[in-house]
């Protein structure tokens, strides 16, 4: 494909209005090859040559070298780099040197164990050895004859977690002759999920002791800035990071695209979900294959109906496109697996679910709807297209969000900024406990098991004996009369998920949701959006943990509207800046979704709001916040600003632009900001992890802290608005309604906080944006 045509072309189109603010070429790269140096068994090198593969890249080479040394590795290469074959060959070596060699092979999704299930049938899978995937869809007789005779099984962390640890002993056998343990795309472990994962490989570990196995770890990653301490965290033992990358890469065309702005205050921009939908259309309709990534489920969602309008619904291109997400049933994730693979569709809108190496054959385009959170995450993704050597091109749809807009202005931090560093905390109080639980159901712990599970595992169980969960018998035994596993969801820090059921066919299943998300996307009146279909709920049961839905034919969607209180527990660190200070600790957090917002499909015109009367969600977790000091009141009045409506819009700003400081998602954290704080006596703006305990993501803020404060001042000053917008200091989620809000002192606040007062007065006087006489400042 021609795609500097494409692109000029896109340039010619009636609706263009200089959207493509940036586009770079990235040169290809050569391969780089290295001898193995290791002889591998006949059957092992039959399959080499069947494949095609006469010499192994660099990286192949030398991860295979290693394993069989026996060491732990983990291999860094780029996205379609070959890292498959860095624990294939040796898992097929030792089955073939050794027949009741077992291995366990993890995969964060589904999908990607089933697609690696089919890749192994090179290797002798069905004739030389035997494997199969061991997950929730398995039916239960499937699952005996997996235990007596798989030889490898693919598996995921969540049935490891919650579907064969606890029920070890019916894999006796398999673990008592466990030599490998796979981890593939551990770049995904991070956060909550990565958190739980360490915790859940440490069991793994613990049970393949009790039967006298001490497997190996061959783990793959995406580029992150901290492979080898992320797999040191999640696995507990020394890993050597293999990163000499030698796949080749095609020429691929980067462009940044700006949907553009909207009014005489220039305060809006375009919808981007429009803007992708059209791009979207303009691949498929020249027959190019693509996947369009989305930030958030509804997105994808309303960007495959938007499309299918444009193609015309009925059409043998709209039929062509379909949507692909977490919540699907089983059966409809694997049918669309197929037909992208099979090549029966040109188009899928997706949410990360499809961003990892599930191979979905050619793929020429891919169209990124929002910048994804990380600098990694926008190469996995940007990488699924041009999997070989040829050309591709991926697209960056902005959003009116601040960390977007911010990447519009400043190209080169996409393409020059090192990846970032992955973050888990195996060591969060409520992550922790929770496995502690499922261990002493499995086997009762023992002193030694400290080794594994931290210091803190004694005080830990000390307080779950109190709770009548465990008690000690010179060991931690479980007493409690429930399945300690099937209460715990490793995805989340909030509990057991709800079900999605549609009351106009019987309550039938249409997806699934977890408890946390359940008050955002499914409360009374939000519009669930299911394989381009519209259904409003009309009752979120929560102690049934049920959504009932019915299909609506209305033309709008909803997002929630949430209010939080912030309040300190414990500093745990302080530091001053330039004036001002910078905070650090544990905090308790109580939000309350006080209602919801529609907007017009196709226009996304606001519709208005409605009132919600739910319960608050109360947590605690780690917190980072600024105090101000007490004259910044005084000196912003001196120049026209609001005190409240400045620390609201620094609050709206610091959240947006967080992402590009700690490897975290948009929805990953939340803020509060107060003219009077009760526990710091003075203004305040806060930060939080949005999740129970905190996962690091607030701590990399805090060290990062000046650097953030430096990026608000400039999204801010450099936003072409006159009053304030999504791009700087608005929120679409503010249960406030974005009022107060005052764009000139919040940019003025995050100066005072870096450079100090005299330096931001000096910048107050260049400002050329008068927020006194400008429309709509003080509007709710």
């Amino acid at each position: 494909m021609n795609f500097p045509k494409l692109l000029e072309e896109l340039q010619q189109r009636p609706s263009y209005r200089g959207q493509i603010v940036h586009c770079r070429v990235l040169d290809p790269r050569p391969p780089r090859y290295e001898d193995l140096g290791v002889e591998l068994v006949p059957r092992v090198q039959q399959v080499l040559d069947n494949l095609g593969i006469e010499r192994l890249y660099t990286h192949q080479a030398e991860a295979v070298r290693r394993v069989l040394r026996g060491e732990n590795v983990v291999v860094v290469a780029s996205t379609a780099g070959g890292k498959t074959l860095c624990y294939t060959i040796p898992v097929a070596q030792r089955i073939y040197e050794r027949g009741t060699s077992r291995a366990f092979l993890v995969f964060p999704t589904k999908a990607l164990a089933q697609d690696q299930l089919r890749k192994l049938g090179a290797f002798g899978e069905g004739t030389a050895f035997t494997a199969a995937c061991y997950d929730g869809d398995t039916p239960a007789p499937r699952r005996r004859a997996i235990k007596r005779e798989a030889q490898v099984v693919l598996t995921n962390p969540d049935m490891l977690h919650i579907g064969i640890l606890p029920y070890h002993q019916t894999w006796a056998d398999f673990f008592r002759n466990l030599k490998y343990v796979i981890l593939d795309e551990v770049h995904i472990y991070r956060g909550v999920f990565g958190s739980h994962t360490a915790n859940v490989i440490r069991r793994l570990r613990r049970i393949a002791a009790h039967y006298g196995a001490r497997p190996q770890f061959i783990c793959c990653s995406a580029t992150i800035g901290n492979p080898g301490e992320l797999v040191e965290n999640l696995t507990g033992l020394p890993t050597h990071v293999v990163d000499n990358d030698g796949s080749p890469r095609g020429r691929k065309f980067f462009a940044l695209w700006n949907p553009p702005t909207s009014g005489r205050a220039r305060s809006g921009r375009r919808s981007p979900n429009i803007e992708s939908a059209e791009l979207l259309c303009e691949l498929v309709k020249r027959g190019i294959r693509c996947i369009d990534f989305t930030v958030a489920r509804m997105v994808a969602e309303l960007i495959l109906r938007y499309a299918r309008k444009e193609l015309g619904k009925d059409s043998d291109l709209a039929q062509k496109i379909m949507a692909y997400r977490g919540g699907y049933l089983p059966e409809e994730r694997r049918e669309i697996e197929r037909k992208l693979f099979e090549g029966e569709l040109l188009g899928v809108t997706s949410t990360t679910a499809l961003e990892l190496g599930i191979d979905v054959g050619h793929l020429e385009a891919t169209i990124l709807t929002g910048y994804p959170g990380s600098i990694a995450s926008t190469w996995q993704q940007a990488g699924r297209a041009g999997r070989s050597a040829e050309d591709s091109l991926a697209i960056l749809v902005a959003l009116a969000n601040g960390a977007d807009q911010f990447l519009m202005r400043s190209p080169d931090y996409i393409f020059e900024t090192s990846t970032e560093r992955a973050i888990i905390d195996p060591q969060n109080q409520f992550i922790l406990a929770a496995h502690l639980l499922c261990a002493a159901y499995e086997l009762p712990l023992t002193e030694a098991d400290v080794e594994l599970f931290g210091a803190r595992m004694e005080e830990l169980l000390q307080i779950l004996a109190e709770a009548r969960y465990v008690t000690k018998r010179e060991k931690w035994y479980w007493i409690a009369d429930f399945y300690p596993a099937a209460q715990v969801s490793i995805r989340s820090a909030s509990g057991e998920g709800f079900d999605i059921v549609n009351v106009a066919a019987g309550e039938e299943l249409l997806g699934t949701i977890d408890a946390r998300s359940a008050y955002f996307l499914v409360h009374e009146g939000a519009i669930y959006l299911h394989r381009g279909e519209s259904y409003r709920v009309e009752q979120l049961d929560l102690e049934s943990k049920i959504a009932r839905v019915r299909p609506t034919k209305a033309r709008y969607y909803t997002f929630a509207l949430v209010r939080s209180e912030v309040r300190v527990e414990e500093q745990s660190a302080r530091e001053d800046l330039a004036c001002g200070t910078k905070h650090f600790g544990d905090v308790r957090v109580t939000d309350r979704v006080v209602g919801y917002q529609k907007r017009r499909q196709g226009t996304e015109q606001n519709l208005g709001t409605q009132e919600l009367d739910l319960p608050p969600q109360e947590f605690e977790t780690q917190g980072l916040w600024f105090g101000v000091p007490a004259e910044l009141g005084g000196f912003l009045a001196e120049h026209g600003c609001d005190l409240a409506g400045s620390l609201h819009g620094l609050e709206h700003c610091l959240i947006a632009l967080l992402p590009l400081f700690a490897l975290c998602d948009p929805l990953d954290a939340g803020g509060a900001s107060t003219v009077e704080h009760p526990d710091t006596g003075g203004p305040g703006v806060f930060l939080y992890d949005n999740y129970p305990g905190g996962v690091g993501i607030c701590q990399a803020a805090y060290d990062r802290a000046d650097e953030l404060l430096a990026a608000v001042a400039k999204t801010i000053r450099e936003c072409p608005c006159t009053a304030g917008c999504p791009s700087c200091v608005q929120a679409s989620r503010c249960g406030d309604m974005n009022w107060p809000l005052d764009k000139k002192g919040a940019f003025l606040t995050a100066c005072v906080l870096i450079e100090g007062r005299d330096a931001a007065a000096k910048a107050a006087l260049s400002w050329s944006v008068d927020l006194e006489s400008a429309p709509g400042q003080r509007e709710r």
